[in-house]
């Protein structure tokens, strides 16, 4: 089950608020300029399927958003627990940055912790199969893929390859970690 955690930046190690159903999180994320969403994740895809696989799966609604969004570029993260390279590729995505432009995560199996912060506060948001999440240009954020990664995640955006720009701010290491 998805879930948003909302923390003050001067409490990282508890949350203002919980919340579990689906609107409560799409209207407290909508509140800043972040859509929530769900699509129909109808492809039957493992973590650790290959990037043309995971592609080829998700087409459809992977064209519909790259049209509406005028998007480019598509990244897969698919990692299971047995990939030899987890944990430097969890340490990879697991340091805030900022992307110039809007950025599109489709989920499509398997679970992550996407953390966005904004003014004073972070949300903290676990994804989960056909959800679906857009970031306005600028918005700060990082992804937690977990200890024992299990998940299919993939990424639109206008430009490639992708290009963090990484901020000199710990939040990452400051709040609770997918895992915790």
């Amino acid at each position: 089950m998805s879930s948003l955690s909302v923390y003050h930046v001067s409490s990282p190690d508890v949350p203002n608020k919980v919340l579990t159903h689906f609107e409560d999180i799409a209207s407290t994320l909508a509140e800043q300029g972040v859509r929530f969403d769900h699509w129909q994740a109808t492809a039957k895809i493992r973590p650790g399927a290959s990037h043309e696989d995971v592609i080829s799966a998700c087409q459809a609604p992977i064209d519909t958003l790259m049209t509406q969004h005028g998007l480019r570029a598509i990244d897969v993260i698919s990692l299971d627990r047995d990939h030899p390279q987890k944990e430097s590729i969890r340490a990879s995505f697991f340091a805030e940055h900022r992307q110039n432009e809007t950025e599109v995560m489709l989920f499509s199996a398997g679970s992550a912790l996407l953390s966005v912060c904004i003014e004073d506060y972070v949300y903290a948001v676990l994804c989960e199969k056909g959800d679906l999440i857009v970031l306005p240009a600028g918005t700060r954020q990082w992804l937690d893929i977990g200890e024992q990664p299990y998940v299919v995640a993939i990424r639109l955006s206008s430009s490639q390859p992708w290009v963090a720009n990484f901020t000199d701010v710990d939040n990452a290491g400051r709040f609770p970690r997918m895992d915790d």
